[in-house]
């Protein structure tokens, strides 16, 4: 197969929604559309309920959540499926803002019942940010939720969205009979049997067809042919270039649990998503090949990869040859910083990953003097690989590590623990949020004076940049008063605006 071949048949997405919405359980079930697993994750046995595939950390498993992102790769169709599953949980945002970097299109999952959540409009602003295409799958709907035009209505305003429905429910919560699917012209009935690996169809391309009463019930199906036509005359048709652009999202109904709607987001999702655009390590052009050297932009120098590995959660196995579109994990000996660029010897690098104010703050301390090395060498590689993000206050030279949410403190014991055998524990450290600073002239006065006055607030972020770690909002407003040339930015990539 030719390498034009090769990346044509590559699709690289992410899944991201709000907890609880049924993320990892649409992952399981497109897994099992795609033959790499032979039965959900969250099936019972000895009435123990396994963790689902793609969790696999064991604070995952205590905690049934994601707090790592890992790909998850199988063949469709002739196509090679790459799935990013990122984690859910508020205070691991930071890792799925990363690996929204690396993927071509995403699936926004939405719980019919809870509507647009918190955690799913932040991550839908990083994907409009970056033009990613996005597909929107509204969930559980065999539950009883939200009006199917109510739900549209609060993606269109919360997530600043402009959707095409391209299935629409047949009813809902304990009346709910099936899926309209707009895009293939069929008709999906519910069974709510969650062990059907694909549901039957019918195709049905004329909805004023009287079959469709014997089908689906007369109320059903005069009620469906009212909500089709409103479809038709609110919302635009589907236009694939508007799509790419990140300028129109389909959306599309149905139940993961229940293994139902689901072929049908993944068959559209194969057809319209977009090749890969990027190819990191994920790769970014070309092919990556094991034990050939490329340049590490950044340092300078040529490295040569043994073993890169493919990921299926936990399980890897080496690959010789990678093309654009997929992702590949290397053994890291502490040479890369995310936002690192490999090249067969050009040097460019890509724009950098902005790192977002931490909401919590603690010292971290030392637990076992005998591990002190261990213990630096851990946090540097945490911190590098983007887990949390580390300041070194200038007063004292105390570290203070910031995260997004509180259990990314419980992850950065264990890993201490289990990857680098060293052992820290943690004091409150008093603040609200970081703000990197730059000043219009650092040599004048008002500059020398902030500095003055806030010296015990001050710190250095783990590329040298001088970072306030502000008490509390008002303290933010009073210095942006008091200090107008003093700019405060609550994310680190200030210097590229």
């Amino acid at each position: 197969m030719s390498f034009k071949d090769e990346i044509a048949k590559r699709r690289t997405f992410g899944i991201i929604s709000h907890p609880d919405a049924g993320k990892t359980t649409l992952t399981e079930k497109l897994l099992l559309f795609g033959g790499a697993i032979q039965e959900a994750g969250a099936v019972k046995s000895n009435k123990i309920k396994k963790g689902a595939t793609s969790d696999f950390m064991e604070i995952e498993r205590q905690r049934g959540i994601s707090v790592a992102t890992s790909v998850l790769a199988f063949n469709y169709q002739d196509k090679k499926i790459n799935i990013l599953d990122t984690p859910g949980h508020k205070d691991f945002a930071e890792d799925t803002y990363r690996t929204l970097t690396a993927v071509d299109s995403v699936i926004v999952v939405i719980d019919v019942a809870k509507g647009v959540e918190e955690q799913t409009e932040k991550l839908v602003e990083v994907c409009r940010m970056r033009n990613i295409p996005m597909i929107v799958f509204i969930n559980k709907l065999d539950r009883e939720g939200k009006d199917a035009f109510d739900l549209l209505d609060e993606v269109e305003q919360k997530l600043k969205l402009n959707v095409t429905p391209l299935s629409f429910p047949i009813g809902m919560g304990y009346d709910f009979k099936g899926i309209y699917n707009i895009w293939e012209k069929n008709i999906n009935l519910f069974t709510g049997d969650s062990r059907k690996d694909i549901e039957e169809t019918i195709a049905f391309d004329d909805v004023n067809n009287p079959e469709l009463d014997k089908i689906v019930g007369q109320k059903h199906a005069n009620k469906l042919r009212e909500e089709l036509e409103l479809v038709t005359e609110i919302y635009p048709s589907f236009d694939r270039e508007a799509y790419l652009k990140g300028a129109l999202q389909p959306v599309f109904f149905g139940s993961a649990l229940n293994n139902f709607g689901v072929r049908e987001l993944l068959d559209c999702f194969i057809e319209i998503a977009p090749q890969p655009r990027l190819a990191f390590v994920k790769i970014v052009s070309g092919t990556f090949e094991r034990n050939t050297p490329y340049l590490h932009v950044r340092h300078g120098k040529k490295l040569k990869f043994s073993s890169p590995n493919a990921f299926f959660a936990e399980k890897k196995e080496i690959v010789d040859i990678s093309y654009a579109g997929d992702i590949v994990g290397l053994h890291d000996t502490g040479n890369f910083k995310i936002g690192d660029t490999l090249t067969e010897g050009e040097i460019m690098n890509f724009k950098g990953i902005p790192s977002f104010s931490p909401e919590h703050f603690r010292y971290i301390n030392n637990a076992d003097p005998m591990k002190a090395k261990q213990l630096e060498k851990g946090i540097d590689q945490l911190m590098d690989e983007g887990v949390a993000q580390l300041f070194t206050l200038e007063m004292n030279g105390r570290k203070v590590i910031g995260t997004v949410g509180a259990l990314q403190y419980e992850v950065i014991q264990y890993r201490l623990e289990h990857e680098y055998g060293a052992k820290c524990s943690y004091e409150n450290f008093p603040a609200h949020k970081a703000c990197w600073v730059k000043a219009d002239d650092p040599k004048n006065e008002e500059f020398a004076e902030f500095k003055r006055v806030k010296q015990k607030f001050l710190g250095h972020d783990k590329h040298g940049q001088l970072v306030f770690l502000a008490d509390s909002e008002f303290s933010i407003q009073m210095t942006q008063q008091k200090y107008p040339s003093v700019k405060l930015f609550f994310t680190s990539d200030f210097q590229t605006k």
